[in-house]
């Protein structure tokens, strides 16, 4: 029988830029876009500025760091870009698999491409394939993973990154099947920081940007690995659920590849924190505004939440209510809705300091509950629902039905720009942010250094 993995070999080879559809090639740019303006806003963070330190483990010139004048090799540069993409926790994501699939993808494409020269239409080609893969890899089981104390971003991302790479360096289909083998056996992602709020999971679009790249690196060069690697007795799904329930649905790797796009139901973020959350803030928001509503006018917040996300963002409640850190914060149903209720908004300078300490929020935080409700939907669709009882005895209810972002409620491409001007201010000059939006828009008539080259501080 045809392993996945060579199925998926044979597809990725004989996929070309005209072959993807118009959407697609749309949305890619604007995930470029947004990555780029990510790191560069994750560079000028504590963890940004402790992850830049280790390019001196990837000494070479064959890529730059995005927002500085800096290179390392294509690996480093992978590793180092990636990671930043995540330290906001604002980075796109896969709604059914919640794999943040472009921050790895982007991350090693634009990498690959410094180092060989890639054109435009293979980054873009090569960014859909990545996240397409990525969706699809993680839409096998969904829900399962966050539940065991793994990220699936940093189980499925980095197969997702081998494919597209392989893609760039223009393996063969044996050899593609031996890349995506190797990466199942560097394929990570513990969530234990989530328990005291800090940063290894940031770190995990980076790896898996660089481990993609090693891996399509080493079959280049004659390295095998198991076909199996996802259905096979000791593989991925085997090896990390052990008795999954249902059973992993194998078939969602290769069904219809090339006439369905999976990462067409991928989420861009208007919001710094866990995406299942995004939906809650919208409807806090709205409550706040119509309602002239501040903390102390509220006695109780209720929000019916998904079975599912109970374990990432709701429990345990010391956890959610007296988050430690900003990392701590952005996991937080309670935390996140107290500081919206309060400050009315959640950008990229949310769960500050000063904020993770304020009395009001903190104790608007203990009048937050979450009630498990069996109806609403799974991860393929992020529905919120806020309901708030009042002091003088008024009740108010919201619904958001799909999270803005979403491809039921997507986000328009002034709004992504809009994103990306403020995720560089400070970096790059207005002009210079403007000329980065413009390349990335008509990416596929250039090549991806001319792109690359404008992200550098102070480039004229």
């Amino acid at each position: 029988m045809t392993a996945a993995s060579e199925t998926i070999s044979t597809w990725v080879d004989g996929v070309a830029y005209d072959d993807l559809p118009d959407d697609v090639i749309a949305s890619t740019r604007l995930r470029v876009l947004d990555v780029i303006g990510l790191s560069i806003a994750g560079s000028r963070t504590a963890f940004g500025a402790s992850v830049r330190k280790a390019a001196t483990l990837y000494p070479g010139d064959e890529a730059r760091l995005w927002g500085s004048t800096d290179r390392a090799s294509a690996t480093g540069a992978a590793f180092i870009n990636g990671a930043l993409s995540q330290a906001l926790e604002y980075d796109d994501t896969h709604n059914e698999s919640i794999v943040h699939m472009s921050s790895p993808a982007v991350a090693a494409a634009l990498a690959l491409g410094d180092r060989i020269g890639s054109s435009g239409r293979d980054v873009i080609t090569a960014v859909a394939i990545g996240n397409e893969i990525s969706a699809r890899v993680g839409s096998v089981t969904p829900q399962q993973f966050h539940k065991r104390g793994f990220h699936p971003s940093g189980l499925f991302a980095p197969f997702g990154v081998c494919w597209l790479a392989s893609s760039l360096l223009k393996l063969d289909p044996a050899q593609m099947a031996n890349a995506a083998g190797i990466t199942g056996s560097f394929a990570a992602g513990l969530i234990q920081c989530w328990v005291d709020g800090t940063q290894a999971k940031f770190l995990h679009p980076g790896w898996a940007a660089q481990s993609g790249i090693t891996a399509a690196v080493l079959a280049q060069s004659g390295v095998t690995g198991p076909a199996e690697v996802f259905e096979g007795r000791f593989g991925l799904f085997a090896s990390h659920l052990q008795a999954a329930s249902p059973a992993p649905a194998f078939e969602r790797l290769t069904a219809g590849l090339g006439q369905t796009w999976d990462s067409r139901n991928a989420s861009f973020k208007p919001f710094p924190v866990a995406h299942v959350i995004h939906p809650y803030i919208d409807a806090a928001l709205r409550l706040r505004e119509r309602h002239g509503l501040t903390p102390d006018d509220i006695a109780r917040v209720v929000c019916p939440v998904a079975p599912y996300i109970v374990g990432i963002v709701c429990e345990p409640l010391s956890e959610k209510r007296r988050p430690l850190t900003d990392s701590h914060g952005r996991v937080s149903l309670q935390f996140t809705l107290a500081e919206a209720f309060a400050h009315g908004r959640i950008g990229k300078d949310a769960y500050a300091e000063h904020s993770l300490r304020d009395p009001v929020i903190l104790a608007l935080a203990d009048r937050i509950e979450f009630v498990i409700d069996p109806t609403m939907p799974g991860s393929e669709q992020f529905k919120g629902v806020v309901e708030v009882e009042t002091i003088d005895g008024r009740h108010f209810r919201e619904v958001e039905e799909h999270n803005r972002g979403s491809a039921r409620n997507p986000m328009t491409q002034q709004e992504i720009e809009g994103k990306f001007r403020e995720n560089v201010e400070g970096v790059l000059d207005e002009a210079q942010a403007g000329r980065v939006i413009e390349a990335a828009m008509r990416l596929e008539t250039m090549d991806s250094r001319a792109l690359t080259r404008l992200t550098v501080a102070g480039h004229a």
